[in-house]
């Protein structure tokens, strides 16, 4: 009998949530540090700065026999003065970087699922983390962004106006056009009742 290697199958059913729960939590820390420590070599033992304190972890899980079954996106949002929010340590999995068709869950208005959402994972929590900052009040949201990634921002309706050296490398400082999202009806639990 030939058995040949089984060849991974990314699911195609993402929730676009609040990382609240222990586990997600935990996923979401490990997922930053997968990539920003090991992988890119920024930051050495972890990622975590006094924003983390006060931000807001948004995180893309995939979907197994209709159970969350691990975090495979992150990204998290902070208010740094009244209505200006800034977006950043946006993290893909290896395996869902290049997914671009799936099926959605919380990420759209009055939870509409979009089939298929067409922008890759990174764009639909850049669309998640925006959207939940103009419910929360944003006036403007900004980001600083690396190079690699700065004509992916542009496709989703950012522009550069201005640039940062962080860790030794020249990031652009990248504004999101607000009008381009859509405001999102749900926001994590503990700033519901704020």
């Amino acid at each position: 009998m030939l058995l040949e290697p089984y060849k991974k199958h990314p699911s195609r059913y993402l929730k676009f949530d609040f990382a609240e729960q222990l586990w997600q939590r935990r996923s979401y820390w490990e997922l930053r540090k997968n990539v920003f420590c090991e992988e890119q070599r920024l930051f050495v033992g972890t990622d975590k700065d006094l924003f983390d304190t006060t931000a807001i972890p948004i995180i893309a899980s995939c979907y197994c026999m209709g159970m969350e079954d691990r975090v495979v996106g992150a990204v998290r949002i902070y208010q740094r003065e009244p209505g200006i929010w800034f977006g950043g340590r946006l993290a893909v999995d290896k395996e869902f970087r290049s997914l671009s068709r799936f099926q959605t869950l919380n990420l759209f208005p009055d939870n509409k699922t979009i089939h298929p959402f067409t922008l890759a994972v990174g764009g639909a929590l850049i669309y998640k983390a925006v959207s939940t900052a103009t419910a929360l009040g944003c006036r403007q949201f900004l980001a600083h962004v690396q190079p690699q990634n700065v004509r992916f921002f542009e496709r989703m309706h950012w522009k550069t106006i201005g640039t940062i050296n962080k860790n030794g490398i020249q990031h652009a400082v990248m504004e999101a056009s607000l009008n381009y999202f859509q405001e999102v009806h749900s926001t994590p639990r503990d700033l519901k009742s704020a």
